[in-house]
């Protein structure tokens, strides 16, 4: 159990009631080193396990700062997706009820003209992709002379040539003594010195949280030809007790691949950037309840759902390594007794299969599904 770090005594009213409210007991590992730092003003580069609870490690100290009185944008809140720009505005709107603090969504594809009313309404804090809020900026629809506070959530995923450029040219836009904080699951040490190169003195920190160790992971890898894959998933979902979690990168694949289980009779939930914000509360809703064994995924629109009984990841695409961590980090979490990893590769992708396992430092065995068992 962490101790809890003072910051978490001195709460605003609105936030401790929020928390009250969302029934949490002690702040994790992550919460408790970085708010302190964050609500003195410092930078910060945080890399902490999923499921360690990072969004609300910035989110509470930087709403502990906001001037609800003032009339500009204080903080922005930059992410690589739509789906997680959402997933971080559902949780600003909630952690914020009450307090007077104004939020807004800004994410490229959605109907610019409605943006624009939202930015009239001076919201406090704004969250958004890189692409849509650079636009603003530029078109001096967004001012951010009064931003004191940028997080990159994910910054894995933002601090890439793709987006680098965009998140440079937006930081340069605020006053020099802003802050800049950077979370992520996973960080490379390019993506560090990227982040170190727009921060003055930032803490790095590497938070293993001790609730979310995962010693009781099995690691296992199962051959299957690549138009047998789908065959394979579906004599994995009749494991013993499996509550599971597939991952697919592409959209078209995993709709094909969910069509194929319920043509012989499995109930699939899907999860992926099309998938509206109703259908996806009421695939979680199901999959709590138990009425899907199995829920199929790209990682975008897995990113910052909480699933916490997942006993099993399934990784039906072979994952780069930070996305084999990202995805393996939802199982075995915050005080479940165990899980399972298995990664469905052709007899091709056998050889990538044992470097991923050499560079991740992680004994991943060959196993085949004999008897409805894992042989």
């Amino acid at each position: 159990m962490e101790q809890q770090s003072p910051f978490f005594e001195s709460l605003k009213p609105f936030i401790q009631e929020a928390w009250n409210k969302a029934g949490f007991d002690q702040p994790t590992a992550v919460q408790n080193e970085t708010a302190p730092i964050i609500v003195e003003g410092g930078d910060v580069i945080a890399e902490a396990p999923t499921g360690g609870g990072k969004t609300l490690a910035y989110l509470l100290p930087v709403l502990q700062k906001i001037d609800p009185e003032a009339k500009q944008a204080q903080v922005l809140i930059l992410a690589s997706s739509h789906e997680l720009v959402m997933q971080i505005f559902d949780e600003v709107r909630k952690w914020t009820e009450g307090s007077g603090i104004r939020s807004a969504s800004l994410i490229g594809g959605a109907n610019v003209k409605r943006q624009l009313e939202k930015l009239k309404k001076k919201p406090h804090v704004i969250v958004g992709t890189p692409g849509r809020v650079n636009d603003l900026i530029e078109k001096k629809k967004l001012k951010m002379h009064e931003v004191k506070t940028i997080v990159l959530d994910e910054g894995d995923q933002l601090l890439v040539p793709e987006h680098m450029k965009t998140v440079q040219s937006i930081v340069k836009t605020t006053l020099k003594e802003r802050q800049l904080l950077v979370f992520s699951a996973t960080l490379s040490e390019v993506a560090v010195e990227d982040a170190r190169s727009m921060m003055k003195d930032p803490e790095v920190l590497k938070v293993e949280d001790k609730e979310s160790e995962q010693p009781d992971v099995d690691h296992y890898y199962i051959v299957s030809e690549g138009r047998k894959k789908a065959d394979t998933l579906r004599k994995l979902v009749y494991l013993k007790e499996f509550k599971g979690l597939a991952f697919m990168r592409d959209i078209g694949n995993l709709t094909v691949f969910a069509e194929k289980l319920d043509y012989r009779g499995i109930d699939v939930g899907t999860l992926h950037g099309e998938t509206k914000k109703q259908n996806r509360a009421q695939v979680l809703k199901k999959f709590q309840r138990n009425e899907f064994r199995l829920v199929m995924a790209t990682d975008v629109a897995a990113r910052g759902i909480d699933m916490p009984d997942i006993n099993h990841i399934i990784n039906v695409d072979l994952p780069r390594a930070t996305e084999y961590t990202h995805r393996a980090g939802r199982t075995g979490r915050l005080g479940s007794s165990s899980g399972t990893v298995i990664t469905i590769v052709t007899p091709d992708e056998e050889k990538q299969m044992k470097k991923l396992a050499k560079d991740l430092n992680l004994t991943i065995k060959k196993t085949e599904i004999y008897k409805g068992q894992l042989k």
